[in-house]
Protein backbone atom coordinates (compact mmCIF):
# COMPACT_ATOMS: atom_id res chain seq x y z
CA UNK A 1 0.00 0.00 0.00
CA UNK A 2 1.47 3.85 -0.93
CA UNK A 3 2.15 6.23 1.44
CA UNK A 4 -0.91 8.54 -0.04
CA UNK A 5 -3.43 5.66 0.46
CA UNK A 6 -2.75 5.48 4.01
CA UNK A 7 -2.77 8.72 4.74
CA UNK A 8 -6.25 8.92 3.46
CA UNK A 9 -9.13 8.15 6.39
CA UNK A 10 -12.39 6.30 5.06
CA UNK A 11 -14.06 8.20 2.77
CA UNK A 12 -16.09 10.93 3.72
CA UNK A 13 -18.87 13.46 2.53
CA UNK A 14 -17.35 16.37 0.69
CA UNK A 15 -14.25 14.74 -0.78
CA UNK A 16 -12.64 13.76 -3.82
CA UNK A 17 -10.45 12.21 -5.79
CA UNK A 18 -10.54 13.58 -9.74
CA UNK A 19 -6.85 14.78 -9.28
CA UNK A 20 -5.64 11.52 -8.48
CA UNK A 21 -2.00 11.57 -9.73
CA UNK A 22 -1.75 15.42 -10.28
CA UNK A 23 -0.37 18.17 -8.38
CA UNK A 24 -1.66 19.59 -5.81
CA UNK A 25 -1.33 23.49 -4.09
CA UNK A 26 0.38 23.28 -1.02
CA UNK A 27 -1.49 24.89 2.05
CA UNK A 28 0.43 26.22 5.39
CA UNK A 29 -1.15 25.74 8.63
CA UNK A 30 -1.37 29.80 9.07
CA UNK A 31 -3.17 29.71 5.10
CA UNK A 32 -5.86 27.20 6.79
CA UNK A 33 -6.18 28.99 9.94
CA UNK A 34 -6.28 32.27 7.77
CA UNK A 35 -9.42 30.76 5.83
CA UNK A 36 -11.15 29.78 8.92
CA UNK A 37 -10.52 33.03 10.48
CA UNK A 38 -12.71 34.53 7.39
CA UNK A 39 -15.20 31.82 6.91
CA UNK A 40 -13.92 30.45 3.87
CA UNK A 41 -13.54 26.75 5.90
CA UNK A 42 -16.25 26.43 8.86
CA UNK A 43 -14.96 26.21 12.55
CA UNK A 44 -16.54 23.26 13.21
CA UNK A 45 -15.05 21.42 9.96
CA UNK A 46 -12.85 18.38 11.38
CA UNK A 47 -9.77 18.67 9.11
CA UNK A 48 -6.12 17.96 9.65
CA UNK A 49 -3.94 19.27 6.89
CA UNK A 50 -0.89 16.52 6.25
CA UNK A 51 2.00 17.71 3.97
CA UNK A 52 -0.04 20.56 2.89
CA UNK A 53 -2.58 18.54 1.94
CA UNK A 54 -6.33 19.29 3.66
CA UNK A 55 -7.34 15.96 5.00
CA UNK A 56 -10.66 15.58 6.45
CA UNK A 57 -11.40 13.65 10.05
CA UNK A 58 -13.40 10.46 10.86
CA UNK A 59 -16.77 10.96 12.34
CA UNK A 60 -16.33 10.70 16.35
CA UNK A 61 -18.33 8.03 17.70
CA UNK A 62 -20.18 7.60 21.52
CA UNK A 63 -17.41 5.27 22.81
CA UNK A 64 -14.50 7.52 21.37
CA UNK A 65 -16.64 10.70 23.24
CA UNK A 66 -16.74 9.06 26.43
CA UNK A 67 -13.57 7.34 26.68
CA UNK A 68 -11.57 10.56 25.26
CA UNK A 69 -13.32 12.79 27.63
CA UNK A 70 -12.39 10.24 30.88
CA UNK A 71 -9.06 9.77 30.16
CA UNK A 72 -8.54 13.20 29.64
CA UNK A 73 -10.39 14.10 32.90
CA UNK A 74 -8.33 11.16 34.79
CA UNK A 75 -4.41 12.40 33.25
CA UNK A 76 -5.60 15.90 34.45
CA UNK A 77 -6.09 15.44 37.83
CA UNK A 78 -2.76 13.33 37.92
CA UNK A 79 -0.51 15.99 36.23
CA UNK A 80 2.35 17.58 38.61
CA UNK A 81 2.16 21.34 38.03
CA UNK A 82 5.12 21.07 35.34
CA UNK A 83 2.49 19.25 32.55
CA UNK A 84 -0.45 19.82 30.74
CA UNK A 85 -3.06 18.07 29.68
CA UNK A 86 -4.93 19.06 26.23
CA UNK A 87 -8.23 17.50 24.69
CA UNK A 88 -8.93 17.54 20.67
CA UNK A 89 -5.72 20.13 20.26
CA UNK A 90 -4.27 21.06 17.29
CA UNK A 91 -0.76 19.70 17.56
CA UNK A 92 1.15 21.90 14.82
CA UNK A 93 3.94 19.77 13.62
CA UNK A 94 5.72 21.78 10.73
CA UNK A 95 4.45 24.66 8.92
CA UNK A 96 2.43 22.67 6.52
CA UNK A 97 1.30 20.15 8.80
CA UNK A 98 -0.74 19.76 11.72
CA UNK A 99 -3.00 17.41 13.29
CA UNK A 100 -5.96 17.25 15.83
CA UNK A 101 -5.00 15.07 18.79
CA UNK A 102 -7.50 13.09 20.82
CA UNK A 103 -5.07 14.29 24.15
CA UNK A 104 -1.74 15.99 24.02
CA UNK A 105 0.31 15.75 27.18
CA UNK A 106 3.25 18.62 26.90
CA UNK A 107 5.52 20.85 29.01
CA UNK A 108 3.30 23.74 30.84
CA UNK A 109 6.43 26.15 30.06
CA UNK A 110 4.77 25.51 26.29
CA UNK A 111 1.65 26.89 25.03
CA UNK A 112 0.03 24.43 23.04
CA UNK A 113 0.30 26.24 19.73
CA UNK A 114 4.18 26.03 20.07
CA UNK A 115 4.46 22.54 21.09
CA UNK A 116 6.60 20.13 18.11
CA UNK A 117 6.49 16.67 18.01
CA UNK A 118 9.66 16.02 20.15
CA UNK A 119 8.74 18.69 22.67
CA UNK A 120 5.48 16.48 23.46
CA UNK A 121 5.21 14.22 26.30
CA UNK A 122 2.66 12.15 25.56
CA UNK A 123 -0.21 11.67 22.32
CA UNK A 124 -3.04 9.42 22.04
CA UNK A 125 -5.30 8.89 19.79
CA UNK A 126 -8.61 7.04 20.44
CA UNK A 127 -9.57 5.02 17.73
CA UNK A 128 -12.81 3.46 16.62
CA UNK A 129 -13.26 3.78 13.02
CA UNK A 130 -10.19 5.27 12.35
CA UNK A 131 -8.07 2.50 13.93
CA UNK A 132 -6.38 0.97 10.59
CA UNK A 133 -5.90 5.30 9.73
CA UNK A 134 -4.23 5.89 13.75
CA UNK A 135 -1.97 2.54 13.65
CA UNK A 136 -0.20 3.42 10.28
CA UNK A 137 -0.32 6.81 8.88
CA UNK A 138 -0.89 8.55 11.89
CA UNK A 139 1.71 6.65 13.76
CA UNK A 140 4.03 7.47 10.65
CA UNK A 141 3.24 11.32 11.05
CA UNK A 142 4.32 11.30 14.38
CA UNK A 143 7.59 9.09 14.28
CA UNK A 144 8.99 11.19 11.28
CA UNK A 145 8.28 14.58 13.37
CA UNK A 146 9.75 12.81 16.69
CA UNK A 147 7.17 12.36 18.62
CA UNK A 148 8.57 10.32 21.54
CA UNK A 149 5.59 8.44 22.80
CA UNK A 150 2.22 7.72 21.22
CA UNK A 151 -0.57 5.30 21.89
CA UNK A 152 -3.27 4.37 19.94
CA UNK A 153 -6.23 2.91 21.80
CA UNK A 154 -9.02 0.95 20.39
CA UNK A 155 -11.75 2.26 21.81
CA UNK A 156 -14.12 -1.25 21.81
CA UNK A 157 -11.12 -3.46 23.27
CA UNK A 158 -9.38 -0.85 25.32
CA UNK A 159 -6.04 -2.65 23.98
CA UNK A 160 -3.32 0.31 23.81
CA UNK A 161 -0.43 0.08 20.96
CA UNK A 162 2.27 1.94 22.36
CA UNK A 163 4.77 3.40 20.02
CA UNK A 164 8.24 4.15 21.62
CA UNK A 165 12.03 5.26 19.37
CA UNK A 166 10.51 7.69 16.52
CA UNK A 167 12.80 7.34 13.37
CA UNK A 168 12.54 8.18 10.08
CA UNK A 169 10.80 4.63 9.01
CA UNK A 170 8.62 4.56 11.93
CA UNK A 171 8.42 3.24 15.47
CA UNK A 172 10.84 0.76 16.76
CA UNK A 173 9.18 -0.15 19.86
CA UNK A 174 5.80 -0.93 19.75
CA UNK A 175 4.00 -3.22 22.23
CA UNK A 176 0.79 -3.94 22.92
CA UNK A 177 -1.14 -3.80 26.08
CA UNK A 178 -4.43 -5.27 27.21
CA UNK A 179 -7.13 -3.01 28.83
CA UNK A 180 -6.46 -3.94 33.24
CA UNK A 181 -2.56 -3.66 32.26
CA UNK A 182 -1.04 -0.06 33.99
CA UNK A 183 0.08 2.12 31.02
CA UNK A 184 3.09 4.46 31.99
CA UNK A 185 3.99 7.53 29.97
CA UNK A 186 8.14 7.18 30.09
CA UNK A 187 7.98 11.07 29.84
CA UNK A 188 5.36 11.62 32.45
CA UNK A 189 4.84 8.74 34.59
CA UNK A 190 2.85 10.66 37.13
CA UNK A 191 0.12 9.95 34.74
CA UNK A 192 -0.09 6.13 34.78
CA UNK A 193 -3.52 4.95 34.34
CA UNK A 194 -5.05 1.50 34.01
CA UNK A 195 -7.84 1.82 31.59
CA UNK A 196 -10.06 -0.85 33.09
CA UNK A 197 -10.36 1.86 35.82
CA UNK A 198 -12.17 4.40 34.23
CA UNK A 199 -15.80 4.89 34.33
CA UNK A 200 -16.87 4.39 30.78
CA UNK A 201 -20.28 3.35 31.88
Amino acid sequence: MQMNELLRPPSLPGTTRAAEGMLRRRFTVAEIESMVAKGIIPEDERIELVGGEVVPMSPKGVRHEILRTELAFHLTKQAPSGVKVAAEAQFNLTDDTYVVADILVYPATIKVPYVRGPSALLVVEIADSSLEYDLNAKASIYATHGVREYWVINAKTLTTRIHRVPSASGYLDTPEQISDAQLTPQLAPELAVRLSDLDLD
